[in-house]
């Protein structure tokens, strides 16, 4: 039980730093950057031991009959904001996937430029992180990854109301669900990793949608331009296979 209890504060720990404002006490470059993330605050030392890390370079594949993804998305994308590490949307309503039986609710997604996995070595323009919760506590990452092509008419809708200002928060004048970012099939990896911003927390499970999905090059910059390079570098794979 006492384990139990330590997992979860820890989560709540990652979950209050991933959705807080401003820039905090790290970045992606210099002295502040990944490198050095885990010697910054105690509470970020999984950065530096955690065997589990992510991203990660997607090979090494394991053969399994991945049950279909159940995505029930109801709500919508309803904030935008440049949080000083990433465009972030919140949302609101039940936006619910359900993994190893368990409902997961989608609490926020948000964006990597250039992407944080790669492909067998391949990198993409951007990514997304729909970051899930169950009842209990328990995290679930559902990751998206982005080809430079076609204009994206989801993703218009956040650029349209992105404030470039860090901490500036905005409602999108037209909310929309976010299934209509997702592709139209839901293959997918899937692995056990961490959160891939301090404090680093593992036991996450990571889903990484295998089809990908097109932007045009002026929305691919657009988001760049508020961002930056926010990418953390692949970590190393260790013990650990991808499931497909």
């Amino acid at each position: 039980m006492q384990r139990l209890n330590r997992t979860l504060a820890a989560l709540a720990f990652s979950l209050g730093a991933l959705w807080a404002g401003g820039h905090g006490q790290w970045s992606y470059h210099g002295a502040t950057g990944p490198s050095h993330w885990g010697d910054l605050d105690p509470n970020f030392l999984m950065c530096k031991i955690g065997s589990n890390q992510s991203p990660v370079n997607l090979h090494r594949f394991i053969q399994a009959q991945l049950p279909r993804l159940k995505v029930v998305y109801r709500g919508n994308a309803m904030e935008v904001l440049n949080d000083g590490h990433s465009v972030k949307v919140t949302t609101i309503g039940s936006n619910e996937i359900v993994v190893d039986g368990i409902p997961f609710n989608l609490v926020q997604f948000h964006f990597h430029t250039p992407s944080e996995h790669t492909l067998q070595g391949r990198s993409f323009p951007m990514e997304a992180h729909f970051v899930h919760q169950s009842p209990s506590g328990e995290l679930l990452v559902v990751a998206l990854f982005f080809e430079e092509g076609h204009y994206n008419k989801a993703l218009e809708k956040i650029l349209n109301d992105l404030d470039g200002h860090v901490g500036v928060k905005s409602h999108l004048k037209e909310m929309f669900n976010p299934g209509e970012l997702f592709p139209r099939k839901l293959d997918y990896y899937r692995y056990s990793g961490s959160l891939t911003t301090p404090p680093c927390s593992e036991g996450v499970r990571w889903i990484v949608l295998k089809e990908r999905v097109e932007a045009s090059q002026d929305q691919i910059q657009r988001f760049q331009e508020v961002m930056g390079e926010n990418n953390r570098p692949t970590q190393p794979l260790k013990a650990r296979t991808i499931l497909e």
